[in-house]
């Protein structure tokens, strides 16, 4: 296998699963190409994949998820996105079952697409250094970050233009409540008075949404910073509404390195560095 197939499987282990689409855009320069190594991956049993229909029923992408000799590879994969079974799976086959079967499918693939935008971002002729330092699970950033109590859709730190900004991901498809969305604030404070200071990322699917998001956050006081933006393709452009930027820089936009960020203790972390 060539490192390109050991970053791919290193992501399938930590983030359950990935569909064709995405896999090109993080890795490859065309469709076709990702297309042809993930038969030749999935010929050699490194990778299983299954179809997904999509909302729109216009295609059934094949999804991707560790094969036996990926898991080999991987044997400390993560095993049930929904946490519903007590033990590990028996083999890699049953533990893509119970990841095709997952009721929270559909939210993974929305989450690891924001990361993956930014890893399409890194690849573009003026990237100009840019880069995805970390991209952490909801599992792993969940272990990490215990004491607080923080459930976050992913974790990330991103570099560009001379500046690192962590953040932590919520990503919004308008199933829940706006007063829980907005609930879980309360956690990243806990956060905020031993840990990291990185901004909560509220990525919300319409414009009304965030503006109603924005109206029940007027005034409020979050020790950690909170910036909301709505779902399309460039995650790391000036598409980011600062709370505390509000009501005087209403209508002002930032991107996403330009966001406040304080590393602080770096409890849970590797000492020193940034990119495990």
């Amino acid at each position: 296998m060539v490192p390109r197939d050991r970053a791919l499987l290193a992501l399938l282990a930590e983030h359950y699963l990935l569909s064709s689409s995405q896999i090109a855009a993080a890795f490859f320069d065309s469709l076709r190409i990702a297309q042809r190594r993930l038969t030749v991956l999935h010929r050699l049993g490194v990778v299983h994949r299954f179809a997904y229909p999509n909302a729109e029923h216009t295609a059934v992408p094949y999804l991707y998820t560790l094969g036996p000799v990926g898991l080999q590879l991987y044997p400390d994969a993560y095993d049930d996105p929904d946490s519903r079974y007590g033990r590990a799976p028996r083999n890699a086959l049953e533990r893509a079952r119970r990841i095709a079967a997952s009721a929270t499918a559909a939210h993974l693939l929305g989450v690891n697409q924001f990361f993956v935008d930014l890893l399409a971002a890194t690849r573009l002729p003026n990237a100009s250094g840019a880069r995805l330092v970390r991209w952490w699970s909801e599992q792993h950033a969940t272990d990490v970050y215990a004491q607080s109590g923080i459930r976050p859709d992913g974790h990330g730190i991103w570099h560009a233009h001379e500046h690192t900004v962590g953040f932590f991901l919520e990503h919004d498809r308008g199933t829940e409540d706006l007063p829980r969305v907005v609930a879980k604030l309360r956690a990243y404070a806990r956060l905020a008075e031993f840990g990291p200071r990185y901004p909560v990322l509220l990525w919300l699917p319409t414009l009304q949404r965030e503006a109603n998001v924005l109206r029940l956050l007027a005034g409020v006081n979050t020790p950690m910073p909170v910036a909301t933006a709505v779902h399309g393709p460039d995650p790391a452009g000036r598409v980011w509404t600062l709370t505390t930027d509000l009501p005087a820089g209403a209508g002002r936009r930032r991107r996403l390195h330009e966001l406040p960020s304080e590393h602080g203790p770096r409890s849970g972390t590797n000492p020193g560095r940034y990119d495990d």
